[in-house]
């Protein structure tokens, strides 16, 4: 197998012929976006870190249902983003989540260092929305996440999700709804 030559596709169909070095070859490629995603929508370092394994588990189990109707990323999205919504249902009776100043990192823009002031507003203001999407119904948060924080498309958001592109722009119009309520509640709360 050539380093880099093979495509995410090659390396799946090899994994599904029994590839070990293939599958393993997609862990390391993907691990790193696949935690992001779930960091994200769970915001616990170490539930995330649960969800990647359950999710890689289930990847290899389902091999065989990959059918290459979709790119193997956004099925691997698909099987992490399961996992962590089952990580939520766990949770049971946590209404809100813990924020640690680690998961503010990515949202924190640092292209101006030489402002301190405007560095702490950033910050604080970045805290605020990852408040405020931490509330939101994970129906809410995901597709969220995916679309401002992953930048995938419309289409491969419904992919993942498996729905119409209608039935999530619709889905996303109430998220951020939710998310500027939840915003203004926040802010003059």
């Amino acid at each position: 197998m050539t380093e880099r030559a093979d495509s995410d596709a090659n390396l799946m169909a090899a994994a599904q012929r029994g590839d070990g070095v293939a599958f393993d070859e997609l862990v390391r490629r993907h691990t790193r976006s696949m935690y992001r995603v779930a960091y994200r929508i769970l915001n616990d370092q170490a539930e995330a870190e649960d969800a990647v394994q359950d999710a890689w588990v289930s990847a290899w189990r389902s091999l065989s249902r990959f059918r290459g109707d979709s790119a193997p990323t956004t099925w691997l999205y698909r099987v992490v983003t399961n996992a962590a919504l089952g990580q939520v249902r766990r949770r049971k009776n946590t209404v809100a989540m813990d924020i640690s100043d680690e998961s503010l990192s990515h949202l924190v823009s640092d292209h101006d260092s030489g402002n301190p002031e405007g560095h702490a507003v950033r910050a604080e203001e970045a805290d605020l929305v990852h408040r405020a999407i931490a509330t939101l119904e994970p129906s809410q948060r995901v597709p969220l996440v995916l679309r401002e924080f992953e930048g995938m498309s419309y289409e491969q958001i419904a992919e993942v999700l498996e729905v119409n592109v209608t039935a999530l722009r619709s889905r996303l119009h109430r998220a951020r709804l939710a998310l500027l309520s939840r915003l203004k509640e926040m802010h003059h709360g």
